[in-house]
């Protein structure tokens, strides 16, 4: 391709609304534009990059086994009430009316049609297990857009169905789905790390993410120093290294702490440390149904520790989605307002967290208005229900797996694998034969992966304050020739005109910069380093009459002076992978 007949849409400034580097990279390199909130256009150059992306996906989807389909991104109301998410899907969920009005929305992910199609066209055992997948666009209609393409309100996905006779099968395709998944990061050349998750409103048990390791990740994930644990921090555990303890009992007390109500006060006001205390937070608690009982929950943690609210929600006393108390029911019930509150058994229940069990002559509320205990301990008046992981885990825990540490990053979530069970197929009443002759409700598996925001990913990982650092097989061309003063020298014209050619009869995907003088060698210089193409070479006269041609790679400060003779065969080597 050249240059003077391309679109190349580079800037200079960086737009003031974009936060991030694939934010602002993308939008200076000529990638995206901004159509409305959440809304972008591809252009040439990201399109390159996003299918070379796309075709990586499908083909280890292929290799998998799984079977490319196209559905609808308009989908009828009917379905998503069978399954009852057309009242529980939210905002999220773009609704609308056709003219004869019949209600619609734009998907923002498939299992309702998908499983509507296997419930039409798979009745038994020997069409079992079947993988379906497609790559498209999808709609959500997301509160807050934000980070570009990163979470945009329209965007590119794959997204694969399994259907399965029982577990056994799931769990097979599942770990053939994990498997894919790492080959697909792997092969796009990003530093990734596959962790235990939460299912969110997806539905299912098992679940995993696939998180690109950034420091503008918006998820924070959980690895073990020297082990194989990883989990993201919703669903992390871990233990406490052990701190020093008195072994002897105090009777406690009580003690005016005046406006002492937050832990940071209350160390400052009584001088001890965080991890002497203990904290309680008071939420909503359900029946056994699952419904909001009016009943309040108390939860014990350490004065140092963070609750999880994701774990918290799980509890089967506890109403979800996580309520906390409101301050003036608190005080009703328990005397006091929040700040002051400790173990109290107007609770009608109580959660303690690991990390307060192995206190003694702790610190704690009294639930008496600006007053604390000091040398409290657990025993009949202060006491718990049930012991239960409620803390966020934090840098240096020891690792579950016994093996090191824990360390904590930022990641990008790229992908994410569900086992759904029945969840949907038993809405549908997707049901299929088995070797009896007996009607059984398919399993479901779910894997998903953001591929636009797989592109802005990868530049997060892969850039310099320069621009974009593409890998090798996703960069929109592999090789750029810059023409350096072409307009006054015949034999730069011809020079570059030869290797280019050269170039694209090798099958390497070459942009022959020849815009005329009115762009200077400054500009196509920043504009290569800028698109990030991995691979350049220089034609200008002075260096033809020195019998050279500059190459620079890309991230790399030195260039080459290459021998003219010689630049025929280097080209042949990029061709075949030499210089990659």
């Amino acid at each position: 391709m050249r240059a003077s007949q391309y679109l190349l849409a580079t800037v200079k400034e960086t737009p003031s609304d974009a936060e991030t580097a694939s934010h602002q990279l993308m939008i200076r390199a000529g990638l995206i534009r901004k159509l409305a909130t959440g809304l972008y256009t591809w252009l040439p150059l990201g399109l390159r990059v996003l299918r070379k992306v796309t075709e990586v996906v499908r083909e280890e989807m292929d290799k998998a086994g799984a079977m490319e389909v196209s559905m609808p991104i308009v989908q009828p109301a009917e379905l998503w009430l069978e399954t009852g998410r057309w009242q529980t899907m939210g905002p999220e969920l773009l609704r609308f009316k056709d003219r004869h009005d019949r209600d619609f929305c734009l998907g923002p992910t498939h299992e309702e049609v998908i499983t509507d199609l296997v419930r039409n066209e798979i009745n038994s055992y020997r069409q079992l297990p079947a993988n379906l997948y497609q790559i498209q666009t999808k709609f959500r209609d997301e509160r807050r857009p934000r980070f570009g393409v990163m979470r945009a309100r329209e965007f590119t996905m794959k997204d694969a169905y399994s259907f399965h006779m029982n577990q056994e099968s799931l769990d097979q395709t599942y770990q053939v789905m994990h498997a894919t998944y790492s080959a697909i990061f792997s092969r796009l050349g990003l530093d990734f790390r596959p962790v235990a998750a939460d299912s969110g409103n997806i539905g299912g048990n098992t679940s995993h993410e696939f998180h690109v390791l950034a420091d503008s990740g918006e998820d924070e994930i959980v690895f073990s120093s020297d082990g194989n644990y990883a989990a993201n921090m919703e669903m992390a555990t871990g233990t406490l290294p052990p701190l020093p303890q008195e072994t002897s009992r105090r009777a406690k007390h009580e003690v005016a702490t005046g406006d002492a109500h937050s832990i940071e006060d209350l160390c400052t006001h009584l001088s001890i440390n965080a991890t002497a205390c203990v904290k309680t937070l008071v939420v909503q608690g359900c029946d056994a149904e699952g419904e909001k009982s009016g009943e309040l929950i108390a939860l014990y943690l350490r004065g140092d520790q963070t609750l999880n609210e994701t774990k918290t929600a799980k509890l089967a006393r506890v109403f979800s989605p996580l309520e906390f108390a409101d301050d003036e029911v608190i005080e009703a019930t328990l005397g006091c307002k929040p700040g002051a509150i400790g173990p109290s058994s107007k609770c009608a229940f109580s959660y303690a967290d690991p990390s307060v069990l192995g206190l003694v002559n702790f610190v704690c509320g009294a639930n008496k208005e600006d007053t604390h205990f000091i040398d409290a301990n657990w025993d009949d008046e202060t006491r718990y229900d049930e012991v239960a992981d409620i803390r966020c885990v934090q840098e240096g825990d020891i690792s579950p797996d016994g093996k090191g540490t824990l360390a904590v990053k930022r990641g990008i979530e790229v992908g994410h694998i569900f086992q759904l069970g029945d969840k949907y197929s038993a809405a549908l009443k997707a049901t299929a034969l088995d070797e009896n002759g007996k009607s059984v409700v398919m399993s479901m598996g779910c894997y998903g992966i953001g591929v636009t925001r797989v592109v802005a990913a990868c530049i997060e990982q892969n850039h310099d304050e320069h621009g974009i650092i593409w890998p090798e097989n996703i960069a929109p061309y592999s090789l750029v020739i810059v023409q350096v003063d072409a307009h006054k020298s015949e034999l730069v014209r011809t020079v570059s005109e030869e290797i280019y050619q050269l170039a694209q009869g090798l099958g390497i995907e070459v942009l022959l910069d020849d815009r005329d003088k009115k762009t200077s060698p400054g500009v196509k210089f920043a504009d290569s380093e800028l698109i990030g193409i991995p691979h350049r070479l220089v034609i200008s006269p002075r260096s033809l009459a020195d019998g050279v041609v500059e190459y620079k790679r890309r991230g790399e400060a030195d260039k080459q002076l290459l021998a003219s003779e010689t630049v025929a065969g280097f080209v042949s080597s990029l061709a075949a992978g030499e210089n990659s």
